[in-house]
């Protein structure tokens, strides 16, 4: 679900320069349009009703400032990854409800890292064999450890299309830890801790969701993609 953001200023009419030249920095970076309803001080007041809005003024001029994104709307209280909505690698939403009665991996991936080659490898075959049979890989990327997915994101669906011809989603980079954490993250480190704390500790640490949208368990960066074939063949009723 999705909701519109915005944002509205009364100035006084006096004051308008300094908002002209303000509005043309918000448009630089996250706002796209704005609306100048001029209203005369001995006017009735003015209604207006913006996206999740409700305006009134009286003796100024009305500007608002129509935000160019949306914001993901995330339950407050979330029970499964379906409760979340992520950003794609073009930046769309991407309500992660689509994929109730999939068998999920959800990881953070990294370009650079030593153990960049056996999962994207390992990744690549388990999505071949079993995606028919209703497995998906969301992989995340992240460059919180050593700085090792420093690339655009162009240049990391790139990277893995061309050298490991993944098929599976590539999502829009997140911070899995810290306050910056992704919420999908977040939830996805309390339901399942780790050894050592619920802090991810690695590239490629890995989480497998049931067809609910459950954190079924977690694996170490180091556990392969492959040894988890056992597992997932059992979430999804292979023999």
């Amino acid at each position: 679900m999705l909701c519109s953001t915005a944002r509205v200023l009364l100035i006084p009419k006096q004051n308008l320069s300094n908002l002209r030249r303000f509005s043309s920095i918000l448009r630089q970076t996250h706002f796209n349009s704005v609306f100048n309803l001029p209203v005369s001080s001995h006017s009735k007041p003015i209604h207006k009703v913006f996206p999740n809005s409700f305006v009134t003024s009286r003796g100024f001029e009305l500007w608002g400032l129509r935000s160019d994104h949306t914001m993901a709307s995330q339950s407050s209280n979330p029970q499964s990854v379906y409760d979340f909505t992520v950003k794609d690698a073009k930046g769309k939403d991407v309500d992660l409800s689509i994929y109730k009665g999939k068998v999920l991996i959800i990881v953070n991936v990294a370009s650079q890292c030593g153990l960049t080659n056996s999962n994207y490898t390992d990744m690549t075959e388990l999505y071949k064999k079993y995606k028919d049979q209703g497995l998906e890989i969301l992989a995340f990327p992240c460059n919180q450890f050593g700085g090792q997915e420093p690339g655009s994101i162009e240049d990391i669906q790139q990277m893995v299309c061309t050298r490991f011809k993944a098929e599976y989603p590539i999502f829009d980079k997140v911070d899995v830890n810290g306050d910056n954490a992704a919420p999908l993250y977040k939830f996805l480190k309390s339901s399942k801790g780790g050894f050592f704390g619920d802090g991810i500790k690695w590239n490629f640490s890995k989480f497998l969701i049931d067809k609910e949208g459950h954190v079924v368990d977690r694996y170490s960066p180091t556990t392969t993609p492959a040894s988890m074939e056992k597992d997932i063949k059992k979430l999804l009723g292979v023999a």
